[in-house]
């Protein structure tokens, strides 16, 4: 009886490699809202919030936990900062960095056109839920929605994009004024552009 161990070990860890190197990049398959132990609890999110935010996230849980209530556990969350200015028509940009619990920290950019009843100017910082990412490339599109006054609580403001099945939920606080209500999108992209659309 002829048996093969170096050949086969050989090939079983060379297979082995292969997968273990397509999951440090993010490759392959979606794994990341489906396993078990990928989402973040309230708390999680919370926590990272206010030592983010600082002092100014008096309505951070308030508002955390009106986008638990609505879409349920995050399975990633983006930390950054963003300026925002508008006359009737405006532009964001912002950049920060992709949590997630199975795939790592991975950079994102952000920028967008918005038109609607809109007038001021802003920076802030901002946290973004993000439910239901299948993989990583998939955060890299852009998101469409109603932005503005949708839910606000102690100077904290959130608001809900889509692109397919990804929601992301911009949670913002910062200085500045931003009156009325615009209809936009934000294309979040793995590098920075000036090219909003």
């Amino acid at each position: 009886m002829r048996l093969y161990p170096t050949s086969l070990t050989a090939r079983l860890a060379a297979i082995a490699v292969a997968v273990l190197t397509l999951a440090s990049l993010g490759l392959g398959s979606p794994v990341y809202a489906q396993q078990g132990g990928s989402q973040y609890s309230a708390q999680e999110i919370v926590d990272a919030g206010h030592s983010f935010f600082g002092s100014t996230s008096g309505g951070l849980a308030k508002v955390v936990e009106k986008a638990f209530e609505q879409y349920g556990l995050p399975n990633g969350y983006i930390l950054g900062q963003e300026g925002s200015g508008a006359f009737i028509a405006g532009l964001t940009y912002g950049e920060g960095q992709l949590y997630t619990k199975n795939a790592g920290q991975h950079p994102v950019f952000w920028q967008g056109p918005s038109l609607g009843i809109d007038y001021g100017g802003q920076g802030s910082r901002a946290m973004m839920l993000v439910y239901d990412l299948p993989s990583i490339p998939s955060l890299y599109a852009r998101f469409g929605g109603v932005s503005g006054s949708a839910f606000v609580v102690a100077g904290v403001g959130m608001t809900v994009l889509r692109n397919n099945d990804v929601v992301l939920v911009p949670i913002r606080t910062g200085v500045g004024a931003r009156l009325g209500i615009n209809v936009g999108y934000l294309k979040l992209t793995p590098s920075p552009t000036w090219n909003p659309f």
